[in-house]
C-alpha cells in the first residue's frame, strides 16, 4: 500500500513538474507579452530567478517608454543580481537609475548597484578596478541616503573594502623590505614606501606593522651602510624605533624591536669608537 502511494506520489511530481517545464517553454516561444510578463513575476515571486531572469531578458526591450517598463527593468535587474551575475546587475541597475532618477525604487537601485561591484571585489593581491568602483557606488549611496536601512550595510561594506585596499598597500610597500634582503639599495625603497602609507592611511590596522617593517629596513640599510653614512642611518632607524614605541607602547614587535635597538647601539658604539 505504501509503495503504491509512493508511485503515486512521484508520478503526481512528474506531472507538475513537466507542466512547469512545458508552460515555462511555451511561455519562451510566446508572442504575448502580458503572458511572459505575468509568468516572470510569478516565477521571481516563487524564487525561481533563472527563469523569471529569461523572461524578463526577453521582454524588457518591449516595455522601454511604456509605464511597465520601471517596473520590468527593475526586476530584470533584481534577478541578474539573485543570479550572481553582478557585472549585468551592477550596469542594469545603472541603467535603472538614469533611466528613473525619480522611481520609489531608487534607494535600492542605488544600493543593489554598489553591492553588485562589492561582490566583484576580488582577494587583495589581485586588481582592485572593481574594488575601487565599488567603494565610490557606497560612497554614493552612504552620502545620498544616510536613512536608508541599508546604510549599516553599506558602511560595513566600505571599511571591508577599504581594509582590502589598504592591506594591498602594505603588502606592495613590504615587498621592498622582502627584496631588500638581497638588494640592500631597496631598502631605501621600503622605508620610503612605508612612510608614504602611514601618510596615505593613518588610521589603517596596518600602521603597527608599517612602523615595524620601516624600523627593521631602516635598521638593516644602517648596518649595511659604508662608514660615512653609518651614523647618519643609525640614528634614523633609532628614531624608527621611537616612533614604532610612541605609537604603540605594547607593541606585538616589542622583542623584534629591542633586538634591533640592541644591534644598532652596538654598531654606533663601534663606530663612535672608530672615530677617535
Amino acid at each position: 500500500m505504501l509503495q503504491k502511494q509512493g508511485y503515486i506520489l512521484l508520478v503526481g511530481c512528474l506531472a507538475i513538474l513537466l507542466g512547469s517545464c512545458n508552460e515555462y517553454q511555451n511561455a519562451l516561444k510566446s508572442t504575448d507579452i502580458k503572458e511572459k510578463y505575468e509568468l516572470a513575476e510569478r516565477y521571481y515571486n516563487e524564487g525561481d530567478f533563472k527563469r523569471a531572469q529569461r523572461l524578463f531578458e526577453q521582454i524588457a526591450p518591449k516595455y522601454q517608454g511604456k509605464p511597465q517598463g520601471e517596473r520590468v527593468m527593475f526586476f530584470l535587474s533584481s534577478t541578474q543580481f539573485k543570479n550572481r551575475s553582478y557585472y549585468l546587475s551592477g550596469y542594469s541597475f545603472e541603467r535603472f537609475l538614469k533611466s528613473y532618477p525619480n522611481s520609489d525604487k531608487k534607494q535600492e537601485a542605488a544600493f543593489y548597484t554598489a553591492k553588485s561591484y562589492y561582490m566583484l571585489s576580488p582577494k587583495y593581491s589581485l586588481d582592485q578596478t572593481d574594488t575601487d568602483k565599488a567603494l565610490s557606488k557606497l560612497q554614493d549611496f552612504i552620502n545620498g541616503f544616510p536613512e536608508s536601512e541599508y546604510f549599516n550595510e553599506a558602511n560595513e561594506m566600505a571599511l571591508e573594502l577599504t581594509r582590502k585596499k589598504e592591506q594591498k598597500a602594505f603588502e606592495i610597500a613590504k615587498q621592498f623590505d622582502r627584496l631588500g634582503e638581497f638588494n640592500l639599495p631597496l631598502l631605501i625603497s621600503s622605508i620610503t614606501a612605508m612612510d608614504n602609507f602611514l601618510i596615505e592611511h593613518p588610521g589603517s590596522e596596518f600602521r603597527e606593522d608599517a612602523y615595524y617593517y620601516k624600523l627593521k629596513s631602516a635598521t638593516i640599510l644602517a648596518l649595511n651602510s659604508t662608514i660615512q653614512k653609518k651614523e647618519e642611518r643609525i640614528n634614523e632607524a633609532k628614531e624608527a624605533h621611537r616612533l614604532l614605541f610612541k605609537y604603540f607602547p605594547e607593541t606585538k614587535y616589542s622583542k623584534e624591536a629591542q633586538t634591533h635597538l640592541e644591534s644598532l647601539e652596538k654598531e654606533q658604539e663601534l663606530v663612535t669608537n672608530l672615530s677617535k
